[in-house]
């Protein structure tokens, strides 16, 4: 059997949609190669020049934007998503995801009871 030819004229490129996903998640480029092991050089390089993904970094990219690898390369279709109002604070936050246990902790009560003190509803 004949193998299927895809016109990549007609389809979206893997660096658009990574492109895409990227600034739907809030990151900028500089913020999310660290986050997947690469230079931002690279990324940018990824986003703008391939038609095809770095294989060994598909799982490390699609857990840093929170979507799946066919999600990633268009196989499946990826729900959009909002992307936040505070990039700083989004940062921050997954620093704290990086502290050890018990750090963590006590910067999640410190952050419920400011919650709690201004009546912030969620």
């Amino acid at each position: 059997m004949p193998r299927k030819k895809i016109d990549i004229s007609e389809t979206e490129t893997f660096g658009h949609r990574l492109a895409g996903l990227r600034k739907s998640a809030g990151y900028s480029q500089r913020s999310l190669a660290p986050e997947i092991g690469i230079s931002q050089r690279m990324l940018a390089y990824y986003e703008a020049q391939t038609h095809r993904p770095p294989a060994h970094l598909l799982p490390a990219i699609a857990d840093a934007l929170r979507v799946s690898v066919d999600q990633l390369l268009g196989r499946v279709p990826a729900s959009p998503r909002k992307a936040p109002q505070n990039e700083r604070l989004l940062r921050q936050l997954r620093l704290v995801e990086k502290l050890p246990p018990r750090a963590r902790h006590a910067v999640l009560d410190h952050i419920q009871a400011l919650i709690e003190k201004y009546g912030v509803a969620g």
